[in-house]
């Protein structure tokens, strides 16, 4: 597990002038298509194998074809960090997001699978733009409690368009496997309204800096990035997201092992998950500052809800598990990504999401085979998740070492946490 979280730097940027809910609601829009690209496919991938029986190698290749954004995304989002930084977040999020739609409809007039899977990858490296571009365009428009609240509005839409968009696959795949590509196009209707109302992001100004001539100075001088203060966060994330994912990536292999093999109760049972996830991170909005970022409280919840799957012997209590859990994680993860956005500054902001992007999509890549190598020695997925919970329990109890809390509370946004 990573050491405590450095602290920040000692010039914290004054409060950004709010950019107003329409800027927002555009950026929670554009936040979604990623998770348009984990799930979308997920319920026509046996038709898709049907159709490329005859190629050698698609028992394998076909699962990539969903699996691979996410793993490109989490390969080149610090690179899209850079490429923030240098060259702006709005015009690289507009780019992004007309690409996006290009790559992501591109199977729709493809035969080859090999060519399906290039398109993928070139799918992956979009989101990896969007969704840097749009979590550092929220830092520098926001600041504060309204930041915190936009980035829990950003997990909220997150989780919920997950639900709506794997149904939705599932409702177009039954005419047809390559139909559901056609919701890709949406990033040709996304792009011009992002051009248009989206304001160009203006450097904060840290405080103490007087002179306007030195602080822009400042802002664009080349000077090392504070990789420290960056690197446990990112560990930890790495970790949150494994936690944050084990529940929608294993809930219906969990029904399956209680006899559960009715798609309808899966799919309503994974709703009443993201619902939960829904729910934390609307609690989370409600929290003081000092009390959402209480990670080791965070952590401890999503552990219960873990060791009470993997202890569950009838239904009901694998859901209540579910539930727990997913209120914890819907707290977990706007407390990581504010967390994160704290230690920035506007020069930096786009390397540092996008290296805190690169984790968290990392963890996302991690979580399946994290529970498939601990399911063998635990004896089934029931007690992997259990396992999984006392780790979780684990990383909380070494949140709250001696002298680790209280660096904790000093990495927070000013005025947070004391």
């Amino acid at each position: 597990m990573p050491a405590s979280v450095a602290p920040p730097s000692r010039a914290h940027d004054t409060p950004a002038a709010p950019a107003g809910r329409l800027p927002a609601l555009v950026l929670m829009a554009g936040s979604c298509l990623p998770v348009l690209g984990a799930v979308l496919l997920a319920p026509v991938l046996p038709r898709m194998q049907d159709h490329f029986a005859a190629v050698p190698g698609s028992a394998a290749l076909v699962p990539v074809v969903l699996t691979v954004p996410a793993l490109a995304l989490a390969l080149l989002a610090p690179f899209a960090g850079v490429i923030v930084d240098r060259l702006g977040r709005k015009r690289l999020l507009v780019v992004a997001t007309l690409l996006y739609a290009v790559f992501g409809t591109a199977p729709l007039f493809l035969d080859s699978l090999h060519a399906i899977l290039v398109s993928r990858i070139l799918v992956g490296i979009t989101e990896a733009a969007i969704m840097t571009a749009c979590t550092t365009l929220i830092g520098d428009y926001y600041s504060g409690e309204l930041r915190d609240r936009y980035v829990a509005l950003q997990t909220m839409c997150a989780s919920a368009s997950a639900t709506a968009f794997f149904v939705l696959g599932g409702v177009l795949g039954a005419a047809d496997w390559r139909a559901p590509f056609w919701l890709y196009a949406v990033g040709l209707l996304i792009a011009p309204v992002m051009a248009r109302v989206l304001p160009a992001p203006v450097p904060t100004v840290a405080v103490g800096d007087t002179d306007p001539v030195d602080t822009r100075a400042a802002q664009t001088a080349r000077r090392p990035f504070p990789v420290r203060r960056m690197a446990g966060i990112c560990l930890l994330t790495v970790f949150g997201a494994v936690v944050f994912y084990t529940v929608p990536v294993e809930m219906a292999y969990l029904l399956d092992e209680q006899g559960v093999v009715s798609t309808g109760a899966i799919g309503a049972v994974t709703a009443v998950a993201s619902a939960a996830t829904v729910l934390g991170s609307v609690v989370f909005t409600r929290l003081s500052p000092r009390r959402r970022h209480r990670l080791p409280v965070l952590f401890a919840v999503c552990a219960a809800g873990f060791l009470l799957m993997g202890i569950a012997d009838s239904l009901p209590l694998l859901i209540a598990g579910a539930v727990v859990n997913c209120v914890g994680t819907g707290l977990l993860l706007p407390s990581l990504v504010t967390r994160a956005m704290s230690r920035l500054e506007f020069a930096d902001r786009g390397r540092g999401m996008g290296l805190w992007t690169a984790a968290f999509f990392l963890g996302e890549f991690l979580c399946p085979l994290v529970l498939l190598g601990t399911k063998g020695p635990a004896g089934s997925l029931a007690a992997a998740v259990a396992v999984l919970g006392a780790g979780t329990a684990a990383v909380a109890a070494l949140l709250l070492l001696p002298g680790r809390r209280a660096r904790v509370a000093a990495a927070l946004p000013t005025g947070e946490g004391r």
